[in-house]
């Protein structure tokens, strides 16, 4: 079945849109499997289940964290991860940087944004992430490389909110893209999990998050 649903997602996404197979809750087999299949990239969103499976696994793998991360779990996900989808105050921006600063690492990151429709969702304003962009830009964070953007659409069977909402993303990610062109790494758009991620190539996604479309339900 993974290896199926691997090949079926693989066959639609365009040349460059990065796959992030979503493996929270499921077995180091089930990653050992679409692994075998060639899968690298690979998300968690809980820290110890995250750093549990970082160091059984092939040391190959780029792991990204997709969860809410509290500053006090930083030392079980920071060593291991590639990128940080999911950045979400400006409090655990600046607990990062100074995890980064003692460990001498670069981190690299992208910023959640919140959507206003969903109010229980972390995450920055419009506002708020074009200051720290500018802060960035400023080296007030300079162990800290910041990506992209990263969000979520509401939580709803209605497609024209969806498209609402990825539509927001990326005007934001292209007017930051436009204010700040010497952000030369500023690349990456995620946007679009197991649900919704075809809508989301129409606005430009460069990784798609899907987990229960590969490894089915937990």
């Amino acid at each position: 079945m993974i290896r199926e649903n691997l090949h079926n997602i693989w066959n639609e996404l365009p040349s460059g849109v990065k796959l992030v197979a979503v493996s929270k809750f499921h077995p180091l087999s089930s990653i050992l499997e679409a692994y075998g299949e060639g899968q690298r990239r690979f998300g968690e969103n809980r820290p110890q289940e995250f750093a549990a499976k970082a160091v059984q696994l092939p040391q190959d793998i780029e792991w990204h964290f997709i969860g809410h991360l509290q500053t006090n779990k930083l030392k079980l996900v920071l060593p291991y991860a590639s990128l940080v989808e999911s950045v979400d105050s400006l409090h655990l921006l600046e607990a990062i940087e100074s995890w980064a600063a003692a460990n001498d690492r670069i981190i690299r990151v992208l910023l959640e944004v919140h959507i206003g429709a969903e109010e229980t969702k972390q995450g920055f304003t419009t506002e708020e992430i074009l200051h720290v962009i500018a802060d960035s830009i400023g080296n007030l964070y300079p162990h800290i490389v910041v990506c992209g953007l990263m969000g979520m659409a509401s939580h709803t069977d209605d497609e024209e909110r969806i498209r609402e909402d990825f539509a927001g993303i990326k005007a934001l990610f292209d007017e930051c893209r436009a204010r700040f062109p010497q952000l030369t790494e500023f690349t990456e758009l995620s946007i679009g999990m197991s649900d919704d991620w075809r809508l989301a190539l129409d606005y430009g996604a460069t990784i798609v998050r899907i987990g229960t479309a590969i490894f089915g339900s937990r």
